[in-house]
C-alpha cells in the first residue's frame, strides 16, 4: 500500500494542531489561571482529591490494603471504596445501586472485589495482564438487574486510589474528547485493555501538550477531557465554537 500523499500528511498535520490548540483555548477561557484556577479547583479538582484523601485514610496503599485482606476485612474494604465513591457524582445512581448489590450486600462480591481490588493496583504481571483480570472479576460480580462491568464501575477505584497511574473513564464522555482532540482512540464498549491503553496514550499525548500550565496527575488531565466532552460544559463549547 503506498503512502498517502506530502499534501495529505500536511493537511492532517494543520488539522490536529488545529483542534488541539481550540481544545487548549477552550479550557484557558473557562479557567485562565489554568490548572491552579480557583474555579478549577472548586469544581473539577477538589472533590477528586478528597476522594483520595479518604481513600489514603480508610483503606491505604499496598500494605495496608494486603494487611486487610491478609485479616480477611473484605466488606471493610468494599463498604469503605463503595462509601468513599457514592458522596461524589462519578458513577451514575444506577451504578452506584448495582455496585452496592455487587460488592455490600454480597460476602460473595464483597471478598472479589476487594482481592481483585489488590491485584489490579499491586498484583503480578504486567499493566495489560492486571486490567484485565479486574474488569474480568468485575463481569463476574454478583448482580440482580443491572449491569455492573461499565467503563465507569470498571476504572473509577483506580483512580481514586491511584491519581498518578489511572484514569476514570466515561464512555460519551472520553469519545467526544479524543474526537475534540484529534485523536483516534478506536473505542470499544466493553472495558479491556485495548481501550483502555488508548485512554492512557490520550492522557499522555494532552499531558506533554500541556506540560508548560503544570498537570499534576490523572485527575487533571482527567477534568481537561471532562471540559472537552462532556454535556455539562456543552454551552460553553458551543460559544467557543
Amino acid at each position: 500500500m503506498s503512502p498517502p500523499p506530502v499534501g495529505y500528511v500536511v493537511a492532517v498535520d494543520r488539522e490536529v494542531s488545529r483542534r488541539r490548540a481550540a481544545a487548549r483555548r477552550l479550557f484557558l477561557r473557562m479557567f485562565p489561571g489554568g490548572f491552579s484556577d480557583e474555579r478549577y479547583l472548586a469544581w473539577e479538582r477538589d472533590y477528586k482529591l478528597e476522594a483520595h484523601r479518604l481513600w489514603r485514610e480508610e483503606i491505604g496503599g499496598k500494605a495496608n490494603l494486603s494487611a486487610m485482606l491478609d485479616a480477611g476485612r473484605f466488606r471493610d474494604v468494599a463498604t469503605a471504596a463503595a462509601r468513599i465513591e457514592s458522596s461524589r457524582s462519578l458513577l451514575f445512581s444506577f451504578e452506584k445501586m448495582a455496585l452496592r448489590d455487587a460488592i455490600v450486600r454480597s460476602d460473595e462480591g464483597a471478598e472479589r472485589f476487594a482481592c481483585g481490588l489488590y491485584d489490579w493496583l499491586y498484583g503480578p504481571g504486567n499493566e495489560a495482564a492486571r486490567f484485565e483480570r479486574w474488569a474480568g472479576v468485575v463481569r463476574g460480580l454478583p448482580r440482580r438487574q443491572t449491569r455492573v462491568a461499565t467503563w465507569p464501575v470498571v476504572t473509577v477505584f483506580g483512580s481514586i486510589a491511584r491519581p498518578k497511574v489511572h484514569l476514570f473513564v466515561k464512555p460519551l464522555t472520553i469519545k467526544r474528547a479524543a474526537d475534540a482532540y484529534a485523536f483516534d482512540l478506536r473505542y470499544r464498549p466493553v472495558p479491556g485493555w485495548a481501550t483502555y491503553a488508548g485512554i492512557l496514550e490520550l492522557a499522555r499525548t494532552v499531558r506533554a501538550d500541556l506540560a508548560d500550565l503544570g498537570p499534576r496527575d490523572q485527575i487533571d488531565i482527567q477534568s481537561f477531557l471532562w471540559i472537552l466532552g462532556s454535556d455539562e460544559y456543552a454551552d460553553e463549547r458551543h460559544s467557543a465554537a
